[in-house]
């Protein structure tokens, strides 16, 4: 049987805004000195919440963590419309809010539920041609993109209060809940992008269980093994 150290696993990391996912994993690499790190999911530098960062042995669970559905909350100000679906774009667009009650949101929030083709936003991570499409979007061009299949199990908004809306949706891997808030703005006439993200959940781990990353740094490698998922029981819930 296959021997592995108490670094084998992954750890839960609650990720601040600011960091990329990278940063995150560069940043713990440096301070334990572990070859392999990597990171199940990716979160935009503003999103916070749950970051799975997988160790050691551990890496070779990572296609198959980040597979796993996820949950998000966030909010969304509706009048407004950039060229990321967030707050970090340009504002394309800027048109008055029609009165909108939260009974109302929901009805609509409801139609996104289920399966359906989704347009990856420009200011993105993938590649074209090798070349990640937010470098192109800098550069003010702009790709034909594939729309890819994805699942909505659910999406509700929680409260309104003209213009920002908060919500909570679950959805499958690679969703792009920045899209969502776009789609809505379109569908609603006035426009809308993304404020605040949060990943809540991932599979069967939750934010709750993860740590701030602030305080992970300051474990020593002791209390870092501590807090490690084992690689067997990681598989387990793989």
């Amino acid at each position: 049987m296959q021997d592995f150290s108490a670094l084998d696993g992954a750890i839960l990391v609650d990720k601040p805004a600011g960091p990329t996912s990278h940063d995150v994993v560069d940043a713990i690499r440096r301070k334990f000195g572990i070859k392999k790190v990597g990171h199940c999911g990716t979160l935009d530098p503003n999103a916070t919440g749950l970051l799975i960062i997988v160790l050691g042995r551990g890496t070779k669970l990572s296609e198959r963590l980040m597979g796993d559905d996820k949950v998000y909350e966030g909010t969304i100000k509706f009048g407004e419309a950039t060229d990321s679906y967030d707050c970090d774009g340009e504002i394309t667009s800027s048109l008055p809010v029609p009165l909108l009650t939260l009974e109302q949101l929901n009805e609509e929030a409801a139609k996104f539920i289920g399966d359906q083709m989704q347009m990856p936003p420009m200011v993105s991570a993938i590649k074209k041609n090798g070349v990640p499409l937010y470098k192109l979007a800098r550069k003010g061009i702009e790709v034909e993109r594939e729309a890819r299949l994805i699942h909505i199990y659910n999406f509700r908004f929680t409260s309104y209060a003209e213009p920002l809306g908060e919500f909570r949706v679950a959805c499958t891997k690679g969703t792009y809940i920045r899209s969502i808030a776009h789609d809505l703005g379109q569908k609603l006439g006035c426009g809308a992008h993304l404020t605040t993200l949060r990943r809540s959940a991932s599979g069967k781990f939750d934010v709750k269980d993860a740590l701030p990353l602030d305080a992970i740094l300051k474990l020593t490698a002791t209390e870092l093994e501590k807090r490690v998922m084992p690689f067997l029981k990681l598989a387990a819930n793989a």
